[in-house]
């Protein structure tokens, strides 16, 4: 008979191994990180980031339907679930954190001599280079698709779905780029905007194109909010408290009496959008959500003192881009994947009822596993252009040493 008790001891040893070596790779991670960094920032973006994608593995069903795929949502059939989309439709936070790093690391850019055309250059290509890894992979995959006989609205949903985080990154480099200019634009000035573009548009019927305009000015808001942070004009917590209270207070007046959608996320068959494009509600929303975001921050500074939570927050961070392009075809793989076997609940059926929602939770860790997948083969394209003085950064430097150690560990094991 096999030694069991042999076995067990050897498989305790190995797990004890593998905790031993993520705590050392996360001391080295925590001890390589510059003293001055304010590492609540890290912290507020990779939960955007993270929240986004959480969001959309929630409401974004594929549904098998005669031999073909199309989109669906549980808000659809569901309305009362509504609530999931305000803790998840987080990309005011992601703004807002943007909005303050651009705007600091322009003004560090010219302290040092470094001309804008460098600085904008280093700033996009950290954005854009991951998404030439997305655009050649669905290209060969839509064409491969289409030859083999898939239904081509079946493909178009597809690459629709894989391709609809590019819109974010479209606007948030635009804003980019127009940082010199933004750095001293006070937030009310684009919610303004926003706030007359819906008047004309909701309110004297105005034509539906307008709406787009909100595409630029809804996100400059929380833009604009997060240069006033790097202004100094953002401390203390009166400032959160009013941001937090006040959208919170002028989001429930627009959803209860002045007929805006309670859903923050797209609802497929909806009149009216609050995200596509962006209308008050959204903006209000999201400015709440940057009120509460701010009220956080030293509490998620004393929280990120923790080696092993930094850890964590650091490497979604060095791979926030490529997490976020392919979370989509994540899911979409998987789904693929699953219709060998037949149509599965919560990967393939109708999102009307509770028996989905209970059956989607357990398909998350698997979007995760498959995702891990896409993060291994396709990482290389965000982190490799962050590099300090033609070598890669010392968080990059100990994060590769770290997955070296582990490895070896593991084989040891």
């Amino acid at each position: 008979m096999p030694d069991t008790h042999h076995t067990r001891g050897g498989a305790r040893t190995g797990i004890r191994r593998g905790a031993d070596g993520i705590r050392r790779g996360a001391d080295r991670i925590h001890a390589a990180t510059p003293l001055g960094r304010d590492r609540a920032v890290d912290a507020l973006r990779a939960f955007a980031i993270l929240g986004v994608v959480l969001g959309h593995w929630l409401v974004t069903a594929l549904v098998a339907d005669g031999g073909g795929l199309h989109t669906a949502s549980p808000l659809q059939h569901m309305p009362w679930l509504a609530p999931i989309s305000w803790a998840f439709q987080t990309l005011a936070v992601f703004f807002l954190v943007g909005g303050h790093v651009a705007t600091r690391g322009y003004a560090s850019a010219r302290e040092r001599g470094t001309t804008y055309r460098q600085w904008l250059t280093s700033r996009l290509s950290r954005l854009f280079k991951p998404v030439a890894a997305v655009l050649a992979l669905w290209t060969v995959a839509a064409t491969a698709l289409l030859l083999t006989g898939a239904p081509f609205e079946t493909v178009r949903t597809l690459v629709r779905l894989a391709l609809s985080p590019m819109w974010f990154l479209l606007v948030f480099s635009a804003l980019t780029a127009a940082t010199p200019l933004l750095r001293r634009l006070h937030p009310l000035w684009p919610l303004a905007v926003v706030l007359h573009v819906d008047l004309v548009r909701f309110g004297l019927g105005g034509p539906d194109w307008l709406g787009w305009v909100n595409l630029a000015a809804g996100w400059l808001v929380p833009y604009t909010l997060g240069a006033a942070w790097t202004r100094g004009e953002l401390e203390g917590r009166r400032v959160g408290w009013v941001l937090l209270g006040g959208g919170a207070v002028v989001t429930a007046v627009l959803v209860g009496w002045a007929g805006y959608p309670a859903s923050m996320v797209g609802v497929p068959g909806a009149s009216v959008s609050n995200l596509n494009p962006p209308t008050l509600a959204a903006v209000t929303f999201g400015l709440a959500q940057c009120g509460l975001a701010l009220l956080l921050r030293d509490r998620l500074r004393r929280g990120m003192r923790r080696p092993l939570v930094w850890a964590a927050v650091a490497l979604v961070n060095l791979s926030a881009m490529t997490i976020f392009l392919w979370h989509q075809t994540a899911l979409m793989a998987t789904t693929a994947t699953g219709l060998a076997v037949g149509r599965l609940p919560g990967l393939h059926t109708v999102p009307d009822g509770l028996g989905w929602v209970a059956a989607r939770l357990v398909w998350l860790p698997v979007f995760v596993l498959v995702l891990a997948v896409c993060w291994s083969a396709f990482r290389s394209f965000e982190q490799g252009p962050r590099r300090v003085g033609g070598r890669p950064s010392r968080v990059i430097r100990v994060h590769r040493r770290t997955e070296r150690a582990a490895a070896k560990e593991a084989r040891r094991a």
